[in-house]
């Protein structure tokens, strides 16, 4: 009690250090630019900023950058120390739990300094010479972004095809290496953002059109040049794009067209690539499936019949046959199986029941099925590396908001389950903290599951600062998962929450259904009722309380201050969709025609009034908001930078408060931030910096 009593006294010695007066403040100028629709006339005068090459664009941005940095100087200690303390509680110098395949043992490891994993391979046994695969630290030793997409190694361990991305804009370019001697076979082959290797040595890739969306399948003979690549499959439907996927007995390949709301899967023979593909289930609306192959069968997850999914299995080549489907897990409403993983003797579902995830396991001889339990409050799991198929054991990933991500080994006859490891998270102990979950009321009476962690003795008054984080979209289930960077909010007496907001998929497919389209004001009802909760609970104080969001969730968090101003302090908004309407009018853009199934098409009138009446650019207005800091990546594919940058100009000449408004745009990164864990490091020390000086709790 004495040490969370002395931090509420310091307050005032720490709270609210940056001066948002303390530098010119930015104003982008303003061009007249008209947007019509259906009958309404919109003005945006930002719209000029789009972009990403143009001078005054560029100029304008690093006005943004410059004020934001100049504000954000006197918190420069605490970034530090916020920075310093992140890396105290990493093993810097760490490796995976190795797994096997095909005769090697695979991991990644990383090193104390470098920015990077990297990825290698022992051949028969742990004790045999190491063999480095892919060194990110090398690859991307000239680049001020890089990243690893995906890896795949031939059948024969041979051959490996990888991608790498060196702008942040999710362009992964395709190569491969010859194991045997370190060379390159194939460099940059062309941009693919997925790719499998057939059983001989052909590799199948996919490409996207020039809105970024995958489209087409094709077949490549190594060493051939990219104009005698073979088309095998294209998608002309704009609302699917296309995913390729190999069977874990390695006998078939997979494409599968999918969209937020029907699935079509295609299979090929792995040893016979030039064989035409065959389709196994033809789309239909509202339809989704997905099929892995074991025995000559193929085994189906679908919601056809079953809102929360249900597996079928079906002979291959008999798809066509109705009579020839038997339920293998007829469906229970009370468990959403989100997949499964099929192996010899055994099939392993992950599902989500009463909103917490587990793994279901079935005896695929006996009939036997049970559940692997546990036991805390709330918490994530699951499967960890497994590709190989005739195996009696799995391994499968555990971890809550209070243990360290931890590998474990579960034997699938008896049972018994052996810890291969638990992540070392030095200077922290479990002991201090605790975890629950409660729930939050929504203004439809529904029960809202809000998951919170905060360090033991915190007195429950209403005087303590929190953090509150959404998301709500795409069916996406927040985890309840480890982040060891946590405590150094937990130890400055800050609550730490998550809300389980409807468009999430955590209480199942109803749970998201109820949060897109013309049902999306529920996710952010939702929100909203969480936040209320807590202050009225006493779990913290209005005046104390910082909201969170990123991509989806940076819109959700924009909804939320334009609907209520007053319902926190402060808001962080990462990478926010703050611009729905004119973004999702827009065909051109990434993701836009395939994301009409979540937000809604603005070309259609009903869904166009809908979406006019949440969008955060559209809706701001005159008021006092929050102190906001946004942050953006130029190079982002999936919401553009113009996005948070002309939703900042707007708000500028609106908003009638003085409190904080912050725009940092990483002139070199993606979606996801910096790429180098340690650059990754310091913008969440970054933004941390600011929800703790606002809040009152940056000591």
């Amino acid at each position: 009690m004495l040490r969370i009593v002395l931090g509420l006294l310091f307050v005032p010695l720490f709270a609210f250090a940056i001066d948002p007066k303390s530098a010119p403040v930015p104003v982008a100028k303003q061009v007249p630019q008209v947007i019509e629709q259906h009958g309404e006339k919109r003005s945006d005068p930002f719209f000029w900023i789009k972009s990403k090459t143009d001078a005054d664009v560029l100029k304008y941005l690093k006005t943004e950058n410059d004020y934001t940095l100049a504000v954000m100087k006197p918190t420069d200690a605490l970034q530090k120390k916020l920075y310093d303390e992140y890396l105290s509680r990493i093993q810097q110098t760490d490796r995976d739990v190795p797994w096997r395949d095909r005769g090697y043992w695979y991991y990644t490891r990383t090193e104390e300094g470098k920015q990077y994993p990297i990825v290698c391979r022992k051949k028969g046994n742990l004790e045999a010479v190491e063999e480095i695969m892919l060194d990110g630290n090398v690859l991307g030793k000239d680049e001020k972004f890089f990243a690893v997409g995906e890896w795949r190694v031939s059948d024969d361990g041979h051959l490996l095809a990888y991608s790498t991305d060196t702008t942040g804009f999710r362009e992964y370019e395709l190569s491969v290496k010859d194991l045997r001697t370190g060379k390159l076979v194939e460099s940059k082959l062309v941009k693919a953002p997925g790719f499998e290797w057939a059983a001989n040595g052909t590799l199948f890739y996919v490409t996207e059109d020039d809105a970024k969306r995958a489209s087409k399948v094709w077949r490549h003979t190594l060493g051939q040049p990219r104009d005698k690549d073979v088309m095998v499959f294209e998608e002309k439907d704009e609302e699917f794009w296309i995913e390729m996927a190999r069977s874990r007995d390695g006998q078939y390949l997979f494409h599968s067209s999918v969209s937020f709301g029907s699935t079509e899967q295609w299979y090929l023979p792995a040893n016979k690539p030039t064989d035409p593909w065959k389709v196994i289930l033809p789309r239909q609306a509202d339809i989704e499936y997905q099929a892995g192959h074991r025995d000559g069968q193929f085994y189906i997850v679908t919601n056809k019949g079953a809102t929360n999914f249900k597996v079928v299995t079906c002979p291959v080549g008999q798809t066509e046959n109705p009579a020839a489907f038997v339920d293998l897990m007829p469906y229970d409403r009370q468990v959403f199986i989100e997949g499964i993983a099929l192996f010899q003797n055994f099939a392993v579902l992950t599902v989500r029941t009463n909103g917490l995830p587990g793994l279901i396991v079935r005896d695929l001889k006996s009939g036997a099925t049970h559940s692997i339990s546990f036991d805390e409050p709330t918490w994530d799991v699951s499967l960890g590396q497994n590709p190989e198929f005739d195996v009696s054991s799995i391994r499968f990933t555990y971890s809550s908001m209070l243990t360290p991500e931890s590998e474990f080994e579960y034997d699938l006859t008896t049972k018994s389950r052996k810890l291969l490891k638990k992540k070392e998270v030095p200077n922290y102990d479990p002991a201090n903290y605790q975890i629950e979950r409660v729930s939050a009321t929504a203004s439809d009476g529904t029960k809202v599951p809000v998951s919170l962690i905060y360090r033991k003795g915190l007195k429950r008054d209403g005087s303590a600062p929190c953090l509150l984080y959404g998301y709500g979209s795409y069916g996406l289930s927040m985890p309840d998962d480890f982040d060891s960077k946590r405590f150094s909010l937990l130890d400055r007496g800050v609550i730490y929450a998550i809300a389980h907001i409807r468009g999430g998929s955590e209480l199942g497919r109803t749970w998201y259904d109820d949060g897109k389209m013309l049902k999306k004001l529920n996710t952010f009802n939702d929100f909203i009722a969480a936040a209320d909760f807590l202050v009225s609970e006493k779990v913290c104080s209005r005046d104390r309380l910082a909201i969170q969001g990123g991509s989806a969730g940076g819109l959700l968090i924009a909804v939320v201050v334009n609907f209520r101003p007053d319902l926190c302090k402060a808001a962080l908004l990462q990478v926010p969709f703050v611009d729905a309407l004119t973004t999702m009018s827009d065909a051109s853009l990434p993701l836009t025609v395939q994301e009409y199934r979540q937000w809604g098409n603005p070309n259609i009138k009903a869904e166009y009034d809908y979406m006019r009446k949440y969008c955060p650019y559209t809706n701001l207005k005159k008021a006092n908001y929050p102190s906001m800091l946004l942050m953006t990546s130029l190079n982002d594919s999936q919401v553009l930078f113009h996005e948070p940058t002309k939703y900042v100009a707007k708000l500028r000449t609106l908003r009638t408060d003085a409190n904080p408004l912050l725009l940092r745009c990483n002139m070199d990164a993606g979606h996801g931030g910096a790429s180098g864990r340690y650059d990754n490091l310091k913008e969440e020390a970054f933004e941390m910096a600011f929800i703790l000086d606002q809040i009152g709790a940056a000591k």
